[in-house]
């Protein structure tokens, strides 16, 4: 093979051959430090297996090591166009056909660094025709956040996903508040002791925290009925049990107390649409 093929020049002055070993030796050393700081980042990431690890980190190190020969080559005077045209085509073939994968696997580092959320917190996430999904995480991994719902649904949100669309995470101030709408029927009886009658059931419920101290925010008053939201924190896992059972105490204390009452847990109707009879 005639090598002055590969060659714009057939002289090599001492200079750049000097360059070109610069180039080789500079591209090995970053090599070397790319390697290690890529395997220290996919340490931090979760459930990353040993196979990825090395496959990530011996991509970086060869990638800058061909470069730093690819340079020195340059420097010497050698036409690696082609060459450069085959990576650039194989390179952006690569990013087609890995965008996702590499998008996922960014967001995944971004999860693991930020920790928005970790597994065992109760999340609500937009789901599919924009469905609202809540569940507890159970697995973060490089593509994606496992949830399980309440209704035993294994959901699979992918990572770029959870972090480009709005997270609510329900577990990471350690309670939630809940609300139980409540009408019932005056009876000769004043706003505030019903008011004290209903902070009294509520607060007796077991899985109702004592700090903060259950509310009562009266939003209608009129001489036949009052109509009143009762206010009150609980563990986030324990929200759909707690609520039930503050509306059947609820219920119960206003049935023995002031007589007839509704009471829900469900958002009231419309304004324009017609009440109960209480």
């Amino acid at each position: 093979m005639d090598f002055s093929q590969f060659l714009s020049t057939s002289s090599i002055t001492w200079w750049e051959l000097l360059l070109a070993v610069i180039a080789v030796v500079a591209g090995w050393i970053s090599s070397r430090y790319a390697k290690r700081g890529v395997a220290a980042i996919m340490a931090r990431v979760p459930n990353a297996t040993p196979a990825m690890t090395r496959f990530a980190a011996r991509f970086a190190q060869y990638t800058l090591l061909l470069f730093g020969i690819g340079v020195g080559l340059a420097f010497l005077g050698a036409n690696i166009q082609p060459l450069l045209a085959v990576v650039i085509i194989v390179a952006i073939v690569g990013f087609l056909v890995l965008r996702g994968v590499a998008d996922n696997f960014a967001a995944s580092v971004l999860i693991a660094t930020r920790r928005p959320i970790v597994v065992g917190e109760l999340i609500t996430v937009e789901g599919p025709d924009g469905e609202l999904l809540s569940g507890t995480v159970s697995e973060l991994n490089s593509r994606s956040v496992v949830l399980l719902t309440a209704d035993g649904r294994t959901v699979h949100v992918p990572n770029a996903k959870l972090l480009g669309d709005t997270l609510v995470n329900d577990s990471r101030h350690g309670a939630r508040r809940s609300v139980v709408q409540v009408r019932v029927q005056r009876a000769g009886a004043s706003v505030d002791e019903v008011a004290k009658t209903l902070v009294d059931a509520a607060t007796a419920v077991d899985g109702v925290h004592e700090i903060p101290v259950v509310g009562v925010v009266v939003t209608g008053v009129s001489p036949e009925r009052i109509v009143a939201s009762v206010q009150f924190w609980h563990s986030p896992a324990e929200g759909v049990t707690v609520t039930s059972a503050v509306v059947r105490a609820v219920a119960d204390v206003l049935a023995e107390r002031h007589g007839a009452s509704v009471v829900s847990s469900d958002v009231p109707a419309a304004p324009l649409t017609p009440a109960d009879p209480v």
